[in-house]
């Protein structure tokens, strides 16, 4: 077992040797030491900057030559290993073998030997040659992944901390460990974390939260384009050069800021799970692109650091201007790449998309080993620029990172070939020499922020405290000030008004007693005012009689003149009437008389013309004349009426002179009695006058009385506005009490807001942490879906693809029973259906151990995936597991039937229409899941479905669920209604037998369910299929050549036969006669038995019936 003690060297000589002057690590002869070590010196004399440089040339050709591994076997290659930290370091790895390669190579050798020891490697060509190699390091298949660390990655890693860039990669073969030895999480174990685990934990322990910045971006490099692992919608980043300095950065690329090691490795398993990756015969789990992982690390410079740097960077750091007192940052970035295997396309056997990504994987790898060739022998050209790969790489190999590689290779002797090009890619890559930066920088804008917020606080602050002290003042003066005037001049009030006062009640009680002696001298004048009121009224009461005796009178005369005017207006009106007559009678004779003018002018025109319209005139003229002769009559009516009329009113006007005669006697004796009740009228008013003058000047008395008790009480109340206003002021200088005490609060209220302040930004942070966990959870939720969707491949690859599999099972079952034509038919339908039902027996158990394994809650989620191919599979699990009653309860209580209905209601694909038909074909067999299937419209869903498909396995399906419903008789109105019945005629129409023995099997249920009720006494009526017209189709299908169906429009008839209200339209048809060759010819004894039944109970039918029928 190989040791495990490594080279160790601390940050402060590793630092000291970086800005030392270097020699030239790999010397192939004397002479090209030499010559690289003038050239340093050169170009350490002529440095000045802030930036402390290290470069190296590359050896000469001759070196190089000297260098490279000789075809002499077993002969080792000789470099100079110093300590130059500018060369790029290369360790390899050998991993175990696997089982494959122990069962293959169990006749051979491996073809390699480590010696961790002497830091060496032998390669064997054969039994007889071998060929060594020296590494920085080799690592056998028993070291752990801490030694790796250590060894590779972790002096790149205390680098970065002070300030250098550096870089991390992995390269070998496909499978040989490559993301075991740099992106391992070790969930599980944490002995197994691998380098980018540990190289952040590295430098989140060096690192404090509060000064120094940790952020991190994750990419892939797939097929050229570059693509953000923790934001996987962002896809083709683009790669931008800065122009003066030459760094690489890539715009649009998340970066995120690391809390803790927590957090980063929760980044890591996002980025991963984002990560392309295939299963080839060489690796199950081989990476299809180049994962590159980018930490920026910002750290600010504090003493500690600065007393721990070396004399030569403070010599460096002194020459700066100005450089006292201001903060430095240290700005470094760490690459960690993990390299895609290079494969074979022989050995892995790649094909179509995956042979696409090998192809981009092979030349971006290619391009990096050009480059690296380039780099080795010094060549004036470097070729970065034909892959994104070598751009993102350009500071990692020749640029200014310290650069750590850590190639794997496999000990099997089959891939010799690519371990030897792993092999010379380590040899070529350890004689690049970079020139390692320090960047450090001043802080001058974190100084100016800090400096800036501090004085615009302390201003702030210091304007707030003058303007609430000169507040306060001038608030504190005016309420003084206030306070004294009102209370002065509350004082002056006070004095006069109780003065006032004083003067005011004696005045008012000596005019109180004038007001009372007064009043008792009006209560005498008031008693004799009553007593004179008393005698007016019985006066009043005398004359009201006598006015009562003359109204008699004057209402009886009223009468009489009333009743003759209304006569004699009678009398005006018919008189009116009948000249009105009179005038319209000579009206139309004068009209007539023109029209008989007219006709005779126009005929002494016309008859020189046209002899023919005399007949029609002598015609005419005989008919007018008819008329006048009858107008004439009218007339003399008329005449005689309005003579005697004239008689009428000359007796009206007689009777009339009469009354007027009586009337006038009758005005002469009133006109008497009228100016006797004047002059008594006259005397009352002009004593009722008078007395209302003397109320009236009571009452004036009586209003002045009053006004001077208003005075009284207001004087009252004023005294009362003065003891109010007293207590006013008391209660004011209270308040000022409080005013000081509320001030004192409020001082002590403002600490405790700054403290919730405080608090509330605590929780704002919290809230800030707990939403990222959020995202966290989201970001978990949808590995979940993708696991999912995982189980769904295998679900796919499990589930039955045929059709007929997640039929509904049981009623079609029933069907297929009956009696066998020969032993040999029945031997051969037992072994057919014996190994169906073993075949649906296995079917059943993988679906139920794929639902066990998955679970039915998962499976129903799928049914709203958008994936046809996933939905499809899905719902047919869910029909296979509705055919079992145990499976029914569960998948309704999930929801499985309300995914079930959407899809019929919003799926257009035919396969997931007829399966989910099917599957709620099984459901509709439960009686309690057919009543919810008719609450949530699932009749209506249906009838829908069966119109708007043209699919006999689809009909089929929605006609064997239709006919499970029509099961139920609670159920038959509202499948009527929701179009069900017509549904199964229309779906009938396709001509299909599978389907119509569906519908026939429906109708035979439908009519057993009703005719069960008429015989229990709960239904009355005329069948329901009767009133859709189903009699006639049953009559049709009566003789059909299927069994199955002909029993079932068997069954119907004799069901619907039995209900006495359907025997007009039985016999109409001529179902009797149906009946009776039922009775005869049917291939079942129970429904011929049922068929004469129904004729012997019916007597209509029995009339009916043909002796030459039987």
């Amino acid at each position: 077992m190989a040791s495990n003690s490594t080279v160790r060297v601390s940050s402060r000589a590793a630092e000291r040797q970086l800005l030392q002057t270097q020699t030239n690590p790999l010397h192939g002869s004397s002479s090209s030491s030499s010559r690289n070590g003038n050239s340093q010196q050169n170009n350490n004399s002529n440095s000045n900057s802030s930036h402390s440089a290290v470069r190296s040339k590359a050896p000469p050709p001759a070196a190089a030559a000297a260098s490279r591994r000789s075809v002499t076997p077993s002969r080792s290659h000789s470099f100079d290993f110093d300590n130059d930290h500018g060369r790029v370091r290369v360790a390899v790895r050998s991993r175990p073998r696997n089982a494959e390669e122990l069962i293959l190579d169990a006749d051979f050798n491996d073809c390699v030997e480590l010696f961790p020891e002497l830091k060496r490697l032998k390669l064997k060509k054969n039994n007889w040659s071998s060929e060594t190699y020296r590494f920085d390091e080799v690592l056998t298949e028993t070291a752990s992944q801490k030694r790796v660390y250590e060894v590779v990655a972790k002096p790149v890693v205390q680098s970065v901390l002070s300030g250098y860039n550096g870089t991390v990669m992995a390269y070998g073969q496909t499978g040989t460990g490559k993301t075991y030895t740099v992106g391992k999480l070790g969930k599980d174990d944490a002995s197994e974390r691998g380098i980018m685990v540990r190289a952040l934990e590295d430098i989140l322990a060096s690192t404090t939260r509060g000064s120094d910045i940790v952020e991190v971006s994750y990419l892939q490099l797939y097929m050229e384009s570059i693509q953000d692992l923790l934001a996987p919608e962002k896809i083709n980043i683009p790669i931008n050069e800065d122009a003066k300095t030459g760094e690489i950065s890539l715009p649009g690329a998340s970066v995120v800021k690391v809390q803790d090691l927590d957090h980063f490795s929760e980044l890591l398993q996002i980025g991963e799970a984002n990560r392309h990756a295939a299963n080839t015969k060489q690796n199950t789990e081989s990476s299809r692109s180049h994962a590159i992982l980018m930490v920026y690390v910002r750290r600010s410079i504090n003493q500690k650091a600065e007393d721990e740097t070396t004399s030569q960077e403070k010599d460096v750091k002194s020459n700066l201007s100005g450089g006292n007192g201001i903060p430095r940052v240290r700005k470094s970035k760490l690459l960690i790449v993990d390299l895609a295997g290079s494969e074979r396309l022989d050995k892995s056997g790649s094909e179509g998309h995956l042979l696409e990504e090998a192809k981009f994987i092979n030349l971006s790898l290619t391009s990096l080993g050009k480059c690296i060739n380039a780099l080795a022998e010094n060549s004036p050209h470097i070729p970065t620029r034909d892959s994104k790969l070598t751009r993102l790489l350009r500071d990692s190999f020749g640029g200014s990172a310290r650069t750590s590689l850590i190639i794997t290779i496999g000990p099997s002797g089959q891939h010799h070939a690519e371990t030897t090009s792993t092999i010379m890619f380590g040899q070529r890559a350890m004689k690049i020499v970079n020139m390692v930066k320090l960047k450090e920088e001043f802080d001058y804008e974190s100084l100016c922020r800090k400096l800036e917020t501090q004085v615009d606080h302390l201003t702030a602050e210091l304007e707030r405290g003058k303007k609430l002290r000169e507040c306060e003042k001038l608030d504190l003066e005016k309420q003084l000030k206030q306070c004294q005037v009102s209370f002065s001049e509350s004082e002056k009030n006070l004095v006069t008004r109780s003065e006032f006062l004083q003067k005011e009640n004696t005045r008012l009680e000596v005019e109180m007693q004038d007001i009372l002696s007064e009043l008792e001298s009006q209560k005498g004048c008031n008693d004799l005012m009553r007593d004179r009121v008393s005698q007016l009224e019985i006066c009043l009461n005398n004359s009201q009689q006598h006015q009562l005796e003359n109204s008699t009178y004057q209402k009886m005369l009223a009468d009489t003149t009333q009743m003759y005017e209304k006569k004699i207006s009678e009398l005006i009106k018919q008189l009116e009437n009948e000249c009105a007559r009179c005038e319209r009678a000579e009206e139309r004779l004068n009209l007539t008389k023109n029209l008989l003018g007219d006709y005779q002018k126009s005929i002494k025109q016309h008859e020189s013309e046209d002899s023919k319209y005399q007949k029609v005139l002598a015609d005419t003229t005989q008919m007018y004349e008819k008329k006048i002769a009858e107008l004439n009559k009218l007339l003399d009516d008329e005449r005689s009426h309005f003579a005697s009329a004239e008689e009428q009113l000359d007796l009206m006007k007689k009777l009339l002179s009469d009354s007027q005669k009586s009337i006038e006697q009758h005005e002469v004796e009133n006109s008497v009695y009228q100016k006797a009740l004047a002059d008594t009228t006259q005397l009352y008013e002009k004593k009722i006058a008078e007395l209302i003058k003397q109320v009236e000047d009571e009452h004036t008395r009586l209003e002045g009385a009053e006004e001077q008790l208003d005075l009284a009480n207001k004087l009252l109340s004023d005294q009362q506005h003065l003891m109010q206003e007293l207590k006013e002021i008391a209660e004011l200088r209270m308040k000022l009490q409080r005013i000081c005490e509320a001030h004192e609060s409020a001082q002590t209220e403002l600490q405790s807001l700054k403290l919730e302040h405080k608090n509330l930004s605590r929780e704002k942070a919290i809230l800030s942490e707990e939403l990222h966990d959020m995202k966290q959870a989201l970001a978990a939720e949808e590995k979940q879906r993708k696991s999912i969707e995982h189980e769904l491949d295998k679900l796919k690859k499990s589930a039955p693809e045929s059709d007929k599999d997640f039929e509904d099972k049981k009623p079609f079952g029933k069907e297929n029973i009956g009696n066998g034509s020969s032993t040999f038919g029945n031997l051969k339908g037992l072994h057919k259906s014996n190994s169906s039902k073993a075949a649906l027996s296995s079917q059943r158990a993988t679906i139920a151990k794929i639902c066990e394994e998955v679970g039915l809650k998962k499976i129903l989620q799928l049914l709203t995936s958008e994936d046809s191919d996933v939905q499809t599979h899905a719902v047919k699990v869910i029909a296979n597991l509705a055919a079992e009653d145990i499976n029914q309860e569960k998948i309704v209580e999930e929801g499985g039937l309300d995914a079930l209905l959407m899809l019929l209601k919003s799926s257009q694909n035919t396969t997931v229409l007829r399966v989910a038909s099917g599957a709620i074909a099984n459901l509709a067999m439960n009686e309690l899941n057919q009543g919810l299937i008719m609450s949530k419209g699932g009749g209506q869903l249906l009838a829908k479905t069966a119109f708007k498909t043209d699919d006999p396995q689809t009909l089929r399906m929605v006609a064997g669920a239709l006919a499970n419903l029509c099961g139920n008789e609670s159920l038959h109105m509202i499948l009527k209604e929701d179009g069900g019945i017509n549904a199964l005629l229309g779906m009938a129409r396709s001509g299909n037998n599978d389907v119509i023995a569906q519908v026939a099997r429906g109708m035979a249920n439908f009519a057993k369910c009703e005719s069960r009720g008429i015989i229990q006494g709960h239904r009355k009526g005329r069948s329901l299929l009767i009133e859709d017209g189903v009699l006639e189709w049953l009559f049709s299908y009566s003789n059909t050549a299927s069994a199955s169906t002909r029993r079932h429009v068997e069954l119907a008839l004799c069901h619907l036969a039995q209900n006495d209200n359907n025997d007009r339209e039985f016999i109409s048809c001529g179902g009797v006669r149906e009946l009776v060759r039922i009775s005869v010819e049917s291939n079942r004894e129970d429904i011929r038995n049922l068929a004469k039944k129904t004729l012997k109970m019916n007597p209509t039918f029995q009339a009916e019936v043909n002796p030459e029928w039987l």
